[in-house]
């Protein structure tokens, strides 16, 4: 998949059905947890956790068309086969992309290092951990993860 032959990725992964690959030569950025309405619905789970990249890190097969928004500040692709969530895109986080972690095939070593919209989660799931719980985006947290 990179397009340098020799090229290891650091992280790979793939939706469901396998129909399309993810990989990045870097790791990611940060990996953080959100609790909006938003990406409940999207993922269909009660919290979900992303990991951030570099737009231009991250190498999908084929690759990610125009995705869909329902929110002008956001654009989320899903795999034209399965329907897995692939990728979200947020204007306020420029530059990156998330990709939700049960993707990738390198999971278990990604663990979350931020809660966002915390405020926003679901009063009976209890995760003891002590990272931030940003009230809303976490944006000055995920943004300065990658240097903007």
């Amino acid at each position: 998949m990179p397009s340098d032959p020799g090229a290891v990725p650091v992280v790979t992964g793939r939706c469901y059905c396998g129909a399309t690959q993810l990989s990045s030569l870097t790791p990611p950025l940060t990996v953080a947890y959100c609790h909006c309405a938003d990406c409940r619905r999207w993922t269909g789970a009660p919290v979900g956790a992303f990991a951030a990249f570099n737009r231009a890190d991250l190498i999908t097969e084929p690759a990610l068309g125009e995705g869909t928004s329902h929110h002008p500040a956001v654009r989320r692709w899903n795999c034209d086969h399965c329907g897995s969530p692939l990728a979200a895109t947020f204007d306020y986080l420029p530059g990156q992309i998330y990709v939700p972690i049960g993707l990738l095939d390198q999971a278990d070593t990604l663990p979350p290092q931020i809660h966002c919209h915390a405020n926003k989660g679901m009063p009976w799931l209890h995760i003891a951990d002590d990272l931030e719980r940003a009230a809303g985006s976490g944006r000055d947290a995920l943004n300065s993860a990658s240097g903007t």
